[in-house]
């Protein structure tokens, strides 16, 4: 199915989604379904085995589009757009496929949302990350940011607009590495060729476990972790990968 403001191209088992709603990225009802539904599409294409998720132009995404908030005079129209918006960030971290954030540009509020959602990020030198929407007299992903930043940090952003930029995004631990612009993607395409040479298996597996696992105390989430691991070691991809090891060659694993 083809969509207008969220874009994808898949090659050698890396899908490549672009958000791309000039000029800002700005997110609106047809941007947060168009989202989720090529996510959804995402977790089912066996020919896809990562996702790298980036935006068109400058700007990762300025957030939400403040032109089209919700009427509030019809019924149940926030409440659809509440849960048309939130969806669309739960489409990106349920995905059963993992998810890089190359993140080129700004991400603020709902962009930032965005962001969180992924599993792995990479920043670009112009990127920042930002909470502006005590400024329009709104509030921002808070709970998104919270997976990111320590405490004193989310809260300076959250209560003043603070824009964290990608050098200090990388110091801080956030971003895996910080890089010029144009040297992003070819450093996110890297690691994404790493992930799409493992078992299709194993890592969708290792995805839903640390998905799980997050919220969950030591003991339950260590014994989620072990019923995991005994469920890929019955798995035809579990024994290439060992017996590949030991005969010291390249494993070929199933189609996903």
């Amino acid at each position: 199915m083809e969509t207008e403001l969220i874009k994808f191209t898949v090659a050698e088992g890396i899908a490549v989604v672009t958000m791309d709603h000039p000029p800002v990225n700005a997110q609106n009802a047809q941007f947060n379904t168009e989202m989720a539904l090529v996510f959804d599409m995402m977790s089912d294409r066996a020919d896809v085995r990562v996702v790298v998720l980036t935006g068109a132009g400058k700007l990762f995404s300025a957030g939400a589009d403040l032109k089209a908030r919700p009427d509030r005079t019809q019924p149940g129209a926030r409440w659809q757009h509440n849960r048309r918006t939130r969806e669309s960030y739960h489409a990106i971290r349920e995905c059963t496929k993992p998810v890089i954030g190359a993140i080129n540009g700004p991400a603020l509020g709902a962009g930032l949302a965005v962001a969180a959602s992924c599993d792995i990020l990479f920043a670009a030198n112009e990127a920042s990350f930002g909470l502006p929407e005590i400024d329009v007299g709104l509030l921002g992903g808070g709970k998104h940011t919270q997976r990111l930043f320590p405490h004193s940090t989310l809260r300076r952003m959250m209560l003043t607009g603070h824009r964290v930029a990608g050098p200090e995004l990388f110091r801080l631990g956030v971003v895996e590495a910080s890089v010029p612009r144009e040297d992003l993607m070819a450093c996110v395409l890297e690691v994404a060729a790493q992930i799409a040479a493992k078992s299709p298996a194993a890592i969708r597996l290792a995805k839903r476990t640390l998905n799980t696992i997050e919220d969950m105390t030591l003991r339950d989430g260590y014994r989620y972790e072990q019923n995991m691991t005994a469920e890929l070691s019955e798995h035809p991809d579990s024994k290439e990968a060992g017996a590949a090891f030991l005969e010291k060659r390249k494993p070929v694993f199933r189609a996903d």
